[in-house]
Protein backbone atom coordinates (compact mmCIF):
# COMPACT_ATOMS: atom_id res chain seq x y z
CA UNK A 1 0.00 0.00 0.00
CA UNK A 2 1.53 3.45 -1.23
CA UNK A 3 1.76 6.72 1.03
CA UNK A 4 0.45 9.27 -1.35
CA UNK A 5 0.82 12.94 -1.21
CA UNK A 6 -0.18 14.87 1.95
CA UNK A 7 -2.85 17.37 2.25
CA UNK A 8 -3.82 20.02 5.37
CA UNK A 9 -7.58 18.85 5.33
CA UNK A 10 -9.58 15.85 3.87
CA UNK A 11 -12.62 15.72 3.97
CA UNK A 12 -14.70 12.61 3.74
CA UNK A 13 -18.22 12.88 1.75
CA UNK A 14 -18.61 15.18 -0.71
CA UNK A 15 -22.31 16.17 0.04
CA UNK A 16 -24.03 18.75 1.35
CA UNK A 17 -21.85 19.23 4.13
CA UNK A 18 -18.60 17.91 2.23
CA UNK A 19 -19.03 20.93 -0.44
CA UNK A 20 -19.51 23.83 1.86
CA UNK A 21 -16.37 22.15 3.67
CA UNK A 22 -14.36 22.06 0.48
CA UNK A 23 -15.59 25.10 -0.69
CA UNK A 24 -14.74 27.32 2.50
CA UNK A 25 -11.00 25.74 3.75
CA UNK A 26 -9.65 26.06 0.18
CA UNK A 27 -10.83 30.03 0.61
CA UNK A 28 -7.22 30.45 2.48
CA UNK A 29 -4.62 29.73 -0.32
CA UNK A 30 -1.91 27.73 2.18
CA UNK A 31 -4.33 25.49 3.16
CA UNK A 32 -4.19 22.31 0.92
CA UNK A 33 -7.93 20.64 1.02
CA UNK A 34 -8.35 17.12 -0.51
CA UNK A 35 -12.06 16.14 -0.80
CA UNK A 36 -13.65 12.30 -1.35
CA UNK A 37 -16.76 11.58 -2.59
CA UNK A 38 -17.58 7.70 -3.04
CA UNK A 39 -20.14 8.78 -5.88
CA UNK A 40 -19.44 10.28 -9.46
CA UNK A 41 -19.97 13.44 -10.86
CA UNK A 42 -24.10 14.98 -11.32
CA UNK A 43 -23.20 15.78 -14.88
CA UNK A 44 -26.46 13.89 -15.89
CA UNK A 45 -29.27 16.99 -16.86
CA UNK A 46 -31.77 15.20 -14.57
CA UNK A 47 -29.50 16.24 -11.36
CA UNK A 48 -30.11 20.15 -12.90
CA UNK A 49 -33.80 19.72 -13.61
CA UNK A 50 -36.06 20.27 -10.83
CA UNK A 51 -38.02 17.64 -11.24
CA UNK A 52 -35.53 15.22 -12.08
CA UNK A 53 -35.51 14.09 -8.23
CA UNK A 54 -38.44 11.53 -8.30
CA UNK A 55 -35.52 9.53 -11.21
CA UNK A 56 -32.42 9.91 -9.09
CA UNK A 57 -33.53 8.95 -5.79
CA UNK A 58 -32.60 5.47 -6.83
CA UNK A 59 -29.97 4.06 -9.16
CA UNK A 60 -26.99 6.00 -9.68
CA UNK A 61 -27.69 8.78 -7.23
CA UNK A 62 -28.01 6.66 -4.43
CA UNK A 63 -26.76 3.83 -1.96
CA UNK A 64 -29.65 1.66 -2.26
CA UNK A 65 -29.60 1.01 0.99
CA UNK A 66 -32.64 -0.22 3.36
CA UNK A 67 -34.58 -0.41 6.70
CA UNK A 68 -34.10 -3.42 8.96
CA UNK A 69 -37.32 -5.26 9.45
CA UNK A 70 -39.58 -2.60 11.57
CA UNK A 71 -40.81 -4.35 13.88
CA UNK A 72 -43.65 -1.52 14.94
CA UNK A 73 -44.72 -1.58 11.14
CA UNK A 74 -45.64 -5.05 10.89
CA UNK A 75 -41.68 -5.82 10.42
CA UNK A 76 -41.68 -3.96 7.39
CA UNK A 77 -38.77 -3.20 5.62
CA UNK A 78 -38.36 0.27 4.15
CA UNK A 79 -36.20 1.70 1.54
CA UNK A 80 -33.55 4.21 2.65
CA UNK A 81 -32.53 6.24 0.37
CA UNK A 82 -29.21 7.86 1.21
CA UNK A 83 -26.93 9.93 -1.54
CA UNK A 84 -24.25 8.67 -3.77
CA UNK A 85 -23.29 11.78 -5.67
CA UNK A 86 -21.54 14.86 -5.35
CA UNK A 87 -23.59 17.62 -3.61
CA UNK A 88 -25.23 14.27 -2.01
CA UNK A 89 -28.92 14.98 -0.94
CA UNK A 90 -28.49 18.25 -2.02
CA UNK A 91 -28.56 16.73 -5.25
CA UNK A 92 -31.63 14.59 -5.74
CA UNK A 93 -34.02 15.68 -3.03
CA UNK A 94 -37.08 17.40 -3.36
CA UNK A 95 -34.65 20.76 -2.99
CA UNK A 96 -37.49 22.06 -0.28
CA UNK A 97 -35.59 25.15 1.76
CA UNK A 98 -36.90 24.76 5.58
CA UNK A 99 -35.08 25.46 8.34
CA UNK A 100 -37.53 24.50 11.71
CA UNK A 101 -38.82 26.09 14.71
CA UNK A 102 -36.06 28.73 16.39
CA UNK A 103 -37.16 26.34 19.73
CA UNK A 104 -35.28 23.63 17.92
CA UNK A 105 -32.20 25.33 18.03
CA UNK A 106 -32.15 27.00 21.31
CA UNK A 107 -33.09 23.28 22.97
CA UNK A 108 -29.81 22.04 21.03
CA UNK A 109 -28.43 24.61 23.87
CA UNK A 110 -30.77 23.88 26.67
CA UNK A 111 -30.91 20.11 26.34
CA UNK A 112 -27.56 19.10 25.59
CA UNK A 113 -25.33 21.95 26.97
CA UNK A 114 -23.27 22.44 23.73
CA UNK A 115 -22.93 26.56 23.36
CA UNK A 116 -22.76 28.61 20.42
CA UNK A 117 -25.89 26.70 18.50
CA UNK A 118 -29.05 28.53 19.82
CA UNK A 119 -31.18 30.07 17.47
CA UNK A 120 -29.40 33.75 17.33
CA UNK A 121 -26.39 32.20 16.96
CA UNK A 122 -27.03 29.80 13.88
CA UNK A 123 -28.81 32.25 12.21
CA UNK A 124 -25.48 34.15 10.54
CA UNK A 125 -24.68 31.01 9.29
CA UNK A 126 -28.20 30.15 7.53
CA UNK A 127 -27.92 33.81 6.48
CA UNK A 128 -24.21 33.30 4.89
CA UNK A 129 -24.92 30.67 2.87
CA UNK A 130 -28.53 31.98 0.75
CA UNK A 131 -28.26 33.68 -2.39
CA UNK A 132 -32.41 34.45 -1.59
CA UNK A 133 -34.40 35.48 -4.89
CA UNK A 134 -36.81 37.49 -2.63
CA UNK A 135 -35.99 38.38 0.50
CA UNK A 136 -32.79 40.25 2.49
CA UNK A 137 -34.31 40.95 5.93
CA UNK A 138 -32.96 40.09 9.43
CA UNK A 139 -34.00 36.55 8.17
CA UNK A 140 -32.55 36.45 4.81
CA UNK A 141 -29.64 37.64 2.84
CA UNK A 142 -29.17 37.19 -0.93
CA UNK A 143 -25.16 37.62 -0.92
CA UNK A 144 -24.53 33.85 -0.40
CA UNK A 145 -23.72 30.88 -2.83
CA UNK A 146 -26.86 28.99 -2.46
CA UNK A 147 -29.41 29.64 -4.90
CA UNK A 148 -33.11 30.16 -2.55
CA UNK A 149 -36.20 31.11 -4.43
CA UNK A 150 -39.82 30.65 -5.06
CA UNK A 151 -41.52 28.17 -7.59
CA UNK A 152 -41.42 29.04 -11.23
CA UNK A 153 -44.49 26.64 -12.22
CA UNK A 154 -47.38 27.33 -9.31
CA UNK A 155 -50.68 25.40 -10.50
CA UNK A 156 -54.17 26.60 -9.18
CA UNK A 157 -54.61 23.49 -6.96
CA UNK A 158 -52.10 25.02 -4.93
CA UNK A 159 -54.02 28.38 -3.87
CA UNK A 160 -57.21 25.75 -3.31
CA UNK A 161 -54.90 23.82 -0.81
CA UNK A 162 -54.12 26.75 1.04
CA UNK A 163 -57.57 28.06 1.36
CA UNK A 164 -58.91 24.57 2.71
CA UNK A 165 -55.93 25.25 5.17
CA UNK A 166 -58.19 28.08 6.12
CA UNK A 167 -61.30 26.46 6.12
CA UNK A 168 -59.55 24.65 9.10
CA UNK A 169 -58.08 27.65 11.05
CA UNK A 170 -54.25 27.19 9.35
CA UNK A 171 -53.25 30.51 7.99
CA UNK A 172 -51.52 31.14 4.86
CA UNK A 173 -47.84 31.87 5.33
CA UNK A 174 -45.59 33.30 3.12
CA UNK A 175 -42.13 32.73 4.86
CA UNK A 176 -41.92 29.31 6.67
CA UNK A 177 -37.80 30.73 7.94
CA UNK A 178 -38.93 34.00 9.10
CA UNK A 179 -40.96 35.28 12.08
CA UNK A 180 -43.64 32.35 12.05
CA UNK A 181 -43.49 28.90 11.03
CA UNK A 182 -47.26 28.17 10.92
CA UNK A 183 -49.38 28.03 7.97
CA UNK A 184 -49.42 26.78 4.85
CA UNK A 185 -47.77 28.27 1.85
CA UNK A 186 -45.13 28.36 -1.10
CA UNK A 187 -41.83 26.39 0.28
CA UNK A 188 -38.90 28.57 -0.78
CA UNK A 189 -36.23 25.85 -3.00
CA UNK A 190 -32.89 25.07 -3.76
CA UNK A 191 -32.78 26.48 -7.16
CA UNK A 192 -31.51 29.49 -9.27
CA UNK A 193 -32.83 30.65 -12.50
CA UNK A 194 -35.21 27.41 -12.79
CA UNK A 195 -32.17 24.81 -12.05
CA UNK A 196 -31.43 22.78 -8.76
CA UNK A 197 -28.67 24.90 -7.15
CA UNK A 198 -27.13 21.89 -5.16
CA UNK A 199 -23.95 22.64 -2.86
CA UNK A 200 -22.25 20.91 -5.73
CA UNK A 201 -23.38 23.83 -8.33
CA UNK A 202 -22.96 26.51 -5.48
CA UNK A 203 -20.61 25.99 -3.42
CA UNK A 204 -17.69 23.72 -5.26
CA UNK A 205 -18.31 24.42 -9.15
CA UNK A 206 -17.03 28.08 -8.97
CA UNK A 207 -13.92 26.92 -6.97
CA UNK A 208 -13.14 23.43 -8.46
CA UNK A 209 -10.39 25.17 -10.04
CA UNK A 210 -8.30 26.07 -7.11
CA UNK A 211 -4.75 24.52 -6.91
CA UNK A 212 -4.96 23.76 -3.07
CA UNK A 213 -8.46 22.17 -3.75
CA UNK A 214 -8.10 18.29 -4.90
CA UNK A 215 -11.51 16.24 -5.96
CA UNK A 216 -11.90 12.49 -5.73
CA UNK A 217 -15.15 10.74 -7.21
CA UNK A 218 -15.56 7.29 -7.03
CA UNK A 219 -13.68 6.60 -4.02
CA UNK A 220 -14.52 5.01 -1.95
CA UNK A 221 -12.92 5.37 2.00
CA UNK A 222 -12.53 2.63 3.77
CA UNK A 223 -11.34 3.69 7.27
CA UNK A 224 -9.59 7.06 9.24
CA UNK A 225 -6.07 5.51 9.83
CA UNK A 226 -5.14 6.81 13.69
CA UNK A 227 -1.57 6.94 15.41
CA UNK A 228 -2.04 6.33 18.56
CA UNK A 229 -5.15 8.50 19.83
CA UNK A 230 -4.59 11.27 16.70
CA UNK A 231 -6.04 10.84 13.17
CA UNK A 232 -3.31 11.28 10.68
CA UNK A 233 -4.89 10.04 7.22
CA UNK A 234 -7.54 8.39 5.60
CA UNK A 235 -7.17 4.59 3.61
CA UNK A 236 -9.91 4.60 0.07
CA UNK A 237 -10.16 2.34 -2.69
CA UNK A 238 -10.61 3.64 -6.41
CA UNK A 239 -14.28 2.18 -7.01
CA UNK A 240 -13.34 1.11 -10.64
CA UNK A 241 -10.18 -0.52 -10.04
CA UNK A 242 -10.15 -1.27 -6.36
CA UNK A 243 -6.47 -0.11 -5.93
CA UNK A 244 -5.79 1.00 -2.11
CA UNK A 245 -3.87 3.97 -0.44
CA UNK A 246 -3.26 6.49 2.11
CA UNK A 247 -3.64 9.49 2.33
CA UNK A 248 -1.96 11.62 5.17
CA UNK A 249 -3.88 15.00 6.32
CA UNK A 250 -1.45 17.08 8.40
CA UNK A 251 -3.81 19.17 10.22
CA UNK A 252 -7.57 17.35 10.45
CA UNK A 253 -9.92 14.77 9.18
CA UNK A 254 -13.43 15.93 8.60
CA UNK A 255 -15.30 13.09 8.60
CA UNK A 256 -19.29 14.49 6.43
CA UNK A 257 -20.75 11.46 4.93
CA UNK A 258 -24.33 12.12 6.68
CA UNK A 259 -26.12 10.47 9.34
CA UNK A 260 -25.55 7.05 8.55
CA UNK A 261 -22.10 7.18 6.37
CA UNK A 262 -20.33 8.72 8.80
CA UNK A 263 -20.79 6.45 12.04
CA UNK A 264 -20.56 3.52 8.98
CA UNK A 265 -16.67 4.57 8.74
CA UNK A 266 -15.93 5.56 12.29
CA UNK A 267 -16.45 2.09 13.21
CA UNK A 268 -15.18 0.81 10.16
CA UNK A 269 -12.05 2.36 11.74
CA UNK A 270 -12.45 0.82 15.06
CA UNK A 271 -13.98 3.83 16.38
CA UNK A 272 -17.09 3.15 18.46
CA UNK A 273 -19.05 0.79 20.92
CA UNK A 274 -16.52 -2.04 21.90
CA UNK A 275 -18.99 -4.80 21.85
CA UNK A 276 -20.61 -3.96 18.86
CA UNK A 277 -17.02 -3.89 17.30
CA UNK A 278 -15.43 -6.67 19.27
CA UNK A 279 -18.90 -8.99 17.83
CA UNK A 280 -17.58 -8.40 14.41
CA UNK A 281 -13.91 -9.14 14.54
CA UNK A 282 -12.98 -5.39 14.39
CA UNK A 283 -9.66 -4.11 16.37
CA UNK A 284 -11.36 -1.55 19.08
CA UNK A 285 -9.11 1.39 18.77
CA UNK A 286 -11.20 4.11 20.23
CA UNK A 287 -14.49 2.71 22.56
CA UNK A 288 -17.15 5.74 21.68
CA UNK A 289 -20.51 4.26 22.61
CA UNK A 290 -22.08 6.72 20.81
CA UNK A 291 -21.54 6.50 17.48
CA UNK A 292 -24.73 5.35 15.55
CA UNK A 293 -27.07 5.74 18.21
CA UNK A 294 -29.30 8.44 18.95
CA UNK A 295 -31.05 7.87 14.99
CA UNK A 296 -33.72 9.96 14.14
CA UNK A 297 -36.19 10.61 11.27
CA UNK A 298 -39.18 11.66 10.12
CA UNK A 299 -41.51 8.91 8.71
CA UNK A 300 -44.13 9.95 6.40
CA UNK A 301 -48.03 9.06 5.82
CA UNK A 302 -49.73 10.28 2.85
CA UNK A 303 -53.17 10.25 1.22
CA UNK A 304 -53.47 10.41 -2.74
CA UNK A 305 -56.97 11.88 -4.25
CA UNK A 306 -57.83 11.69 -7.78
CA UNK A 307 -58.74 15.19 -9.49
CA UNK A 308 -61.79 16.10 -11.17
CA UNK A 309 -59.48 16.99 -14.26
CA UNK A 310 -55.49 17.26 -15.28
CA UNK A 311 -55.38 19.70 -12.35
CA UNK A 312 -51.56 18.46 -11.68
CA UNK A 313 -48.48 16.94 -13.21
CA UNK A 314 -49.80 13.65 -14.06
CA UNK A 315 -50.67 14.21 -17.36
CA UNK A 316 -46.98 14.95 -18.07
CA UNK A 317 -46.22 11.16 -17.76
CA UNK A 318 -47.68 10.87 -21.62
CA UNK A 319 -45.46 11.08 -24.35
CA UNK A 320 -46.48 13.78 -26.44
CA UNK A 321 -47.07 15.68 -22.87
CA UNK A 322 -43.78 14.95 -21.64
CA UNK A 323 -41.91 16.37 -25.18
CA UNK A 324 -44.25 19.50 -24.63
CA UNK A 325 -42.80 19.76 -21.07
CA UNK A 326 -39.23 19.29 -21.89
CA UNK A 327 -39.80 21.76 -24.63
CA UNK A 328 -40.97 24.38 -22.34
CA UNK A 329 -38.71 23.94 -19.92
CA UNK A 330 -35.62 24.39 -22.15
CA UNK A 331 -37.37 27.62 -24.05
CA UNK A 332 -39.17 29.09 -21.32
CA UNK A 333 -37.43 27.91 -17.92
CA UNK A 334 -41.16 26.99 -16.70
CA UNK A 335 -44.11 24.36 -16.91
CA UNK A 336 -43.67 20.43 -15.20
CA UNK A 337 -39.76 20.17 -15.33
CA UNK A 338 -39.40 23.27 -13.42
CA UNK A 339 -41.44 22.21 -10.57
CA UNK A 340 -40.11 20.44 -7.61
CA UNK A 341 -43.35 18.88 -7.33
CA UNK A 342 -43.40 19.28 -3.63
CA UNK A 343 -43.16 22.68 -3.77
CA UNK A 344 -46.26 23.63 -1.49
CA UNK A 345 -46.96 22.70 1.94
CA UNK A 346 -46.48 23.82 5.45
CA UNK A 347 -46.55 23.40 9.20
CA UNK A 348 -49.21 23.12 12.03
CA UNK A 349 -50.37 21.30 15.77
CA UNK A 350 -51.08 17.77 16.43
CA UNK A 351 -50.54 18.18 20.19
CA UNK A 352 -52.49 20.96 21.17
CA UNK A 353 -49.76 21.55 23.83
CA UNK A 354 -46.67 21.55 21.30
CA UNK A 355 -44.35 24.50 21.76
CA UNK A 356 -44.39 24.96 17.96
CA UNK A 357 -45.71 23.15 14.39
CA UNK A 358 -45.00 19.65 15.07
CA UNK A 359 -46.58 18.59 12.02
CA UNK A 360 -45.57 19.20 8.25
CA UNK A 361 -47.76 18.50 4.96
CA UNK A 362 -46.14 18.45 1.39
CA UNK A 363 -48.64 18.58 -1.31
CA UNK A 364 -47.00 16.57 -4.31
CA UNK A 365 -48.75 17.67 -7.36
CA UNK A 366 -48.82 13.85 -8.70
CA UNK A 367 -50.35 10.08 -7.51
CA UNK A 368 -47.02 8.26 -8.18
CA UNK A 369 -44.10 10.49 -7.51
CA UNK A 370 -42.47 8.44 -4.69
CA UNK A 371 -45.13 5.89 -3.99
CA UNK A 372 -47.24 3.93 -6.33
CA UNK A 373 -50.82 3.88 -6.50
CA UNK A 374 -54.29 2.20 -8.21
CA UNK A 375 -54.30 3.53 -11.67
CA UNK A 376 -56.93 6.43 -11.35
CA UNK A 377 -58.80 7.68 -14.18
CA UNK A 378 -57.83 11.07 -13.85
CA UNK A 379 -54.57 13.20 -12.51
CA UNK A 380 -53.78 12.55 -8.76
CA UNK A 381 -52.37 14.84 -6.29
CA UNK A 382 -50.38 13.49 -2.86
CA UNK A 383 -50.41 14.87 0.35
CA UNK A 384 -47.63 13.79 3.16
CA UNK A 385 -47.51 14.57 6.38
CA UNK A 386 -44.95 13.87 8.90
CA UNK A 387 -44.96 14.19 12.83
CA UNK A 388 -42.06 16.45 13.49
CA UNK A 389 -40.25 15.72 16.40
CA UNK A 390 -40.51 11.43 17.38
CA UNK A 391 -39.47 10.39 20.72
CA UNK A 392 -38.47 6.84 19.11
CA UNK A 393 -34.56 6.43 18.66
CA UNK A 394 -32.64 3.94 16.07
CA UNK A 395 -29.17 2.90 15.23
CA UNK A 396 -26.89 2.51 12.70
CA UNK A 397 -24.26 -0.69 12.79
CA UNK A 398 -22.08 -2.70 10.79
CA UNK A 399 -23.69 -6.21 9.41
CA UNK A 400 -19.86 -7.19 9.09
CA UNK A 401 -16.59 -5.83 8.80
CA UNK A 402 -16.59 -5.30 5.06
CA UNK A 403 -16.71 -1.65 4.33
CA UNK A 404 -18.38 -2.49 1.09
CA UNK A 405 -21.58 -4.05 2.75
CA UNK A 406 -24.62 -2.16 3.49
CA UNK A 407 -24.80 -0.81 7.26
CA UNK A 408 -28.09 -2.10 9.42
CA UNK A 409 -30.21 0.79 9.91
CA UNK A 410 -32.95 0.93 12.09
CA UNK A 411 -34.86 4.05 12.69
CA UNK A 412 -36.74 2.20 15.56
CA UNK A 413 -40.10 4.18 14.06
CA UNK A 414 -43.10 4.30 16.27
CA UNK A 415 -41.06 2.72 19.05
CA UNK A 416 -42.60 5.22 21.12
CA UNK A 417 -46.53 5.11 21.30
CA UNK A 418 -46.69 9.19 21.59
CA UNK A 419 -45.00 8.85 17.85
CA UNK A 420 -47.63 6.36 16.53
CA UNK A 421 -50.34 8.60 17.73
CA UNK A 422 -49.08 11.81 16.00
CA UNK A 423 -48.04 10.22 13.09
CA UNK A 424 -51.96 9.19 12.71
CA UNK A 425 -53.23 12.21 14.07
CA UNK A 426 -51.45 13.41 11.02
CA UNK A 427 -52.91 10.81 8.57
CA UNK A 428 -56.51 11.69 9.08
CA UNK A 429 -55.47 15.96 9.30
CA UNK A 430 -54.36 15.39 5.77
CA UNK A 431 -57.59 13.82 4.91
CA UNK A 432 -59.70 16.06 6.38
CA UNK A 433 -57.69 18.73 4.72
CA UNK A 434 -58.58 17.41 1.35
CA UNK A 435 -61.92 17.20 1.91
CA UNK A 436 -62.66 20.66 2.82
CA UNK A 437 -64.67 22.82 0.37
CA UNK A 438 -62.11 24.83 -1.50
CA UNK A 439 -60.57 21.73 -3.26
CA UNK A 440 -63.85 20.19 -3.87
CA UNK A 441 -63.69 21.45 -7.82
CA UNK A 442 -60.28 19.95 -7.63
CA UNK A 443 -60.64 17.12 -6.06
CA UNK A 444 -62.82 13.71 -7.10
CA UNK A 445 -62.42 11.33 -4.35
CA UNK A 446 -59.61 10.05 -1.83
CA UNK A 447 -58.45 6.51 -2.60
CA UNK A 448 -55.71 5.84 -0.24
CA UNK A 449 -56.44 5.45 2.28
CA UNK A 450 -59.88 4.49 0.51
CA UNK A 451 -63.52 4.45 1.85
CA UNK A 452 -62.99 1.08 3.16
CA UNK A 453 -60.31 2.43 5.42
CA UNK A 454 -62.28 3.63 8.90
CA UNK A 455 -61.58 2.02 11.93
CA UNK A 456 -58.31 3.01 13.74
CA UNK A 457 -57.11 -0.09 13.03
CA UNK A 458 -57.65 -0.15 9.59
CA UNK A 459 -55.59 3.59 9.17
CA UNK A 460 -52.83 1.58 11.59
CA UNK A 461 -52.95 -1.54 8.91
CA UNK A 462 -52.45 1.31 5.89
CA UNK A 463 -50.28 3.06 7.47
CA UNK A 464 -47.71 0.36 8.38
CA UNK A 465 -48.28 -0.75 4.33
CA UNK A 466 -47.49 2.68 3.35
CA UNK A 467 -45.29 4.67 5.42
CA UNK A 468 -42.00 6.10 4.15
CA UNK A 469 -39.05 7.95 5.25
CA UNK A 470 -39.09 11.39 4.81
CA UNK A 471 -35.19 11.07 4.01
CA UNK A 472 -34.47 13.43 7.22
CA UNK A 473 -31.91 10.94 9.32
CA UNK A 474 -29.88 13.06 12.03
CA UNK A 475 -27.93 12.67 15.27
CA UNK A 476 -26.11 9.26 14.98
CA UNK A 477 -23.01 11.62 16.01
CA UNK A 478 -24.55 13.47 18.36
CA UNK A 479 -23.21 16.82 19.84
CA UNK A 480 -22.53 17.01 23.83
CA UNK A 481 -20.28 17.82 26.38
CA UNK A 482 -17.63 15.38 27.52
CA UNK A 483 -19.02 12.92 30.21
CA UNK A 484 -22.32 12.59 28.25
CA UNK A 485 -21.71 8.64 27.11
CA UNK A 486 -24.27 8.81 23.80
CA UNK A 487 -22.42 12.39 22.82
CA UNK A 488 -19.78 11.79 20.20
CA UNK A 489 -18.05 15.33 19.31
CA UNK A 490 -18.03 18.40 21.22
CA UNK A 491 -19.51 21.91 20.30
CA UNK A 492 -16.48 22.38 18.10
CA UNK A 493 -17.55 19.47 16.54
CA UNK A 494 -14.27 17.52 17.30
CA UNK A 495 -14.40 13.78 18.10
CA UNK A 496 -14.27 13.22 21.91
CA UNK A 497 -10.92 11.37 22.68
CA UNK A 498 -9.36 11.29 19.32
CA UNK A 499 -7.29 14.58 18.10
CA UNK A 500 -7.35 15.43 14.88
CA UNK A 501 -10.51 14.02 14.19
CA UNK A 502 -14.34 16.37 13.37
CA UNK A 503 -17.52 15.29 12.35
CA UNK A 504 -19.79 18.46 10.38
CA UNK A 505 -22.82 16.94 8.86
CA UNK A 506 -26.48 15.62 9.75
CA UNK A 507 -24.88 13.09 12.25
CA UNK A 508 -23.77 15.73 15.18
CA UNK A 509 -27.24 17.44 15.05
CA UNK A 510 -29.13 16.28 18.78
CA UNK A 511 -32.68 16.60 17.92
CA UNK A 512 -33.94 16.78 14.67
CA UNK A 513 -35.14 19.91 13.49
CA UNK A 514 -38.75 20.78 12.78
CA UNK A 515 -38.44 21.00 9.02
CA UNK A 516 -36.51 19.40 6.10
CA UNK A 517 -33.13 18.60 7.39
CA UNK A 518 -30.53 20.02 4.30
CA UNK A 519 -30.73 23.86 4.94
CA UNK A 520 -30.04 22.88 9.07
CA UNK A 521 -26.75 20.33 7.30
CA UNK A 522 -25.24 23.36 4.97
CA UNK A 523 -25.73 25.42 8.44
CA UNK A 524 -23.52 23.18 10.49
CA UNK A 525 -21.47 22.66 7.56
CA UNK A 526 -20.68 26.87 7.44
CA UNK A 527 -20.34 27.17 11.39
CA UNK A 528 -18.15 23.88 11.47
CA UNK A 529 -15.49 25.88 8.87
CA UNK A 530 -15.14 28.91 11.66
CA UNK A 531 -14.63 26.55 14.02
CA UNK A 532 -11.98 24.69 12.18
CA UNK A 533 -9.96 27.70 10.34
CA UNK A 534 -10.12 29.08 13.66
CA UNK A 535 -12.52 32.04 13.38
CA UNK A 536 -14.56 31.20 16.11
Amino acid sequence: MRLSVKYDYIIIGGGSAGCVLANRLSEDKTNNVLLLEAGGGDDHPLFSMPAGFAKMTKGRGSWGWHTVPQKNLNNRILRFTQAKVIGGGSSINAQVYTRGSRHDYDSWESLYNVKGWSYDEVLPYFKKAEKNQRFINQYHDYRGPLGVSNPVSPLPICEAFFQAGQQLTMPFNGDFNGERQDGLGYYQLTQLNARRSSTSKAYLNPVNKRPNLTIMLNTLTLRIVLQGKRAVGVEIADKNNGNKQVVRAEREVILSAGAIGSPKILMQSGIGPAGHLQSLGINVQHNLEGIGSNLQDHLDLFAIAECTGDHTYDPCLKPHHAAWAGLQYLLLKKGPVASSLFETGGFWYLDKDARSPDVQFHLGLGSGIEAGVEKMKNAGVTLNSAFLRPRSRGTVRLANGDPLSAPLIDPNYWADPYDREMSMRGLKLVCEILSQDALKPYIKAIHLPGPQVRTDKELFEYACLNAKTDHHPVGTCRMGIDGDRQAVVDEKLCVFGIEGLRVADSSVIPQVPSSNTNAPTIMVAEKAAEHILGHL
